[in-house]
């Protein structure tokens, strides 16, 4: 028997009490405010699709988890950072500085999507129309924009306590990954390097850009250099350009992301925050 953690900002017992039902569990265990694990739910395709049918319609997050799982016994966290660890995408709040946010944000959301397949040509696209931007364009977005999404530091210092090693790995720029990377003591951090001359963005990206197959890459390598099997590798991400990579891991997370990204990973946390992946393991409740 597997159990079925299920989760919400605001959730009600009449919501616990559906889902318990449709999923014949045995008993509701309290995990957290706005958290419950159902015991020994019914995990047949028949329960999985009325439980996922139900949830989706009340908003609310659900995973079938094992009994006795353990964030201990992952040894890898990769997570990409424009709308997954972060709150927004970078390259839309530079380009509002130049006022072109809508045509860029347009680029972005189509390439998210996976509308647009050959993401390097979506990001010189939206690069170009930043030429003759000063670098405090970027220093103002990190400031007055950026801000982490709801639970990340808690979960980084979770995976951190029990020894995970965590990479963050961006199709966005080294100017704010390098930061974060800094801030949060994560292990390493890639991503695109925009060029520079005079203090101004020349609207060139320096070197290869950082595509999903390099996303994939670094994950693989990453996980190469700590003794890590991919098996024992959880990443997080919500847009096209993460699936080459959350399909390498044995954890997959779709965070707050495209239907696109939702379909092809084991979980997804569509209303919860980065925070809600440690109710689905027992050794970090309490």
């Amino acid at each position: 028997m597997t159990h079925l953690v299920i989760q919400a900002p605001d959730l009600a017992q009449a919501t616990i009490e559906h889902v318990s039902a449709l999923a014949h569990a045995r008993r509701a265990v309290e995990l957290a405010p706005g958290a419950v694990r159902l015991t020994e739910a019914d995990d047949t395709p028949a329960a999985r699709a009325q439980v996922a049918a139900y949830c989706q319609e009340a908003r609310v997050d659900w995973a079938y988890v094992e009994p006795g799982a353990r964030l201990a016994d992952w040894k890898v966290l990769a997570m990409d950072m424009d709308s997954t660890l972060i709150n927004i995408e970078c390259i839309d709040e530079i380009a509002d500085m130049a006022g072109l946010k809508p045509q860029v944000a347009a680029i972005t959301e189509a390439a998210m999507r996976g509308e647009i397949a050959d993401f390097s040509e979506s990001l010189t696209r939206r690069v170009a129309l930043l030429q003759g931007l000063p670098l405090d364009a970027l220093e103002q977005v990190y400031v007055e924009r950026l801000r982490l999404n709801p639970g990340a530091e808690r979960l980084l210092l979770a995976a951190q306590r029990v020894g995970i090693k965590t990479l963050l790995v961006s199709g966005g720029f080294t100017w704010f990954t390098s930061r974060l990377q800094q801030r949060l003591q994560l292990n390493e951090a890639h991503a695109n390097t925009l060029e520079v001359e005079n203090g101004r963005l020349t609207g060139k990206v320096q070197g290869a850009i950082l595509d999903a197959d390099a996303k994939a890459r670094h994950l693989r390598e990453f996980a190469e250099r700590h003794g890590a099997p991919l098996t024992r590798a959880i990443a997080v991400g919500d847009g096209a350009n993460d699936l080459k990579m959350l399909g390498l891991a044995g954890l997959s997370v779709a965070y707050h992301a495209k239907p696109v990204v939702r379909e092809q990973t084991r979980r997804a946390l569509n209303v919860c925050g980065l925070d809600g992946i440690l109710n689905w393991f027992e050794d970090t409740l309490g």
